[in-house]
């Protein structure tokens, strides 16, 4: 307090009365949150006490993130604390979650060690938008479909259903995984796999045939197959005829093979371990199983 009998303050007495620096309380008067009562003689700012409780209130709003603009709305009245903290929260979760997806892209290029090219790539892939994503993999899905009313309707909807949106917080390998999720769904190659394997189901098919009965059919698959490797049958064994009689009934087996090898092979089991992954619950691919089906079809249709 300057010693005039006034009960003002000089900048620099605030900035030693508050801990701040004379720039920053300077800095504040320039623009407009912080104004002087009057000025000295000699031109120097001054303040009362109003000013010093005002100035504790700036300082806590800013060491809270809010920017200038937002300060001077609630020291003018025109918003409450309480209104400016909640759309504060709003920008605060926005750049918690922006930041998450910076240090899983950052955790996923230095573990895989990436060139700046896969880098750039991951960093604009990882931060796609939920609507982006969305119609990333609705493109897809409607390439796969296209014309094919008997494709079972609810393998259809589970595909067009794929939930594809990171989470919040994103461990690197989930970053990894939609990274290549989205790679592979834009892979002509993959596309075009992805589209036999609805064709052969599309084929397969007959108007009275229930929904499900695909996802049905895969787990009688797996549990027919699962017994018969726990008893030890042979893939190219007369024991294995059974079960592929059970399985297919009379049906031509080099057509069943083509059919089984276009909608289960590698890169289809990754794609499903890939969607596991994004929903954090891991997807089994069941590869001996199907396995064993391939081989057993193979010896009895080698020619």
């Amino acid at each position: 307090m300057i010693d005039d009998g006034t009960g003002l303050f000089t900048i620099g007495e605030l900035a030693r009365s508050t801990g701040l620096t004379v720039r920053t309380i300077r800095y504040w008067s320039d623009e407009g949150v912080l104004t002087p009562v009057t000025r000295s003689t000699g031109g120097y700012r001054l303040y009362d006490a109003e000013s010093a409780a005002r100035l504790e209130l700036i300082r806590t709003l800013r060491e809270l993130g809010l920017g200038l603009v937002d300060v001077r709305k609630v020291l003018d009245g025109e918003r409450t604390v309480a209104e400016v903290a909640a759309a504060h929260v709003v920008a605060l979760d926005a750049q918690i979650r922006s930041l998450r997806t910076t240090r899983a892209v950052l955790s996923t290029v230095a573990r895989r060690g990436s060139t700046a090219e896969e880098m750039t790539l991951m960093n604009k892939l990882a931060r796609l938008s939920a609507a982006e994503r969305r119609r990333i993999m609705e493109e897809f899905v409607e390439e796969m479909f296209h014309g094919l009313d008997l494709v079972d309707p609810d393998i259809r909807e589970r595909m067009r259903n794929t939930a594809v949106n990171l989470p919040d917080d994103p461990t690197p390998e989930q970053v990894d995984a939609w990274v290549e999720l989205a790679e592979m769904v834009q892979d002509p190659e993959f596309r075009v796999q992805m589209r036999r394997a609805a064709e052969f189901n599309h084929g397969g098919r007959r108007q009275d045939t229930p929904a499900g009965a695909s996802m049905w059919f895969v787990k009688r698959l797996i549990e027919l197959t699962g017994q018969a490797r726990e008893r030890g049958i042979a893939p190219e064994s007369p024991e294995a005829e059974e079960v592929l009689r059970n399985l297919f009934g009379d049906a031509d087996r080099a057509d069943i093979l083509e059919r089984v090898k276009a909608t289960h092979n590698v890169r289809l089991a990754r794609y499903r371990e890939l969607l596991g992954i994004l929903k954090g619950t891991p997807v089994k691919a069941y590869e001996e199983e199907f396995g064993w089906v391939v081989a057993a079809l193979e010896a009895r249709t080698a020619s």
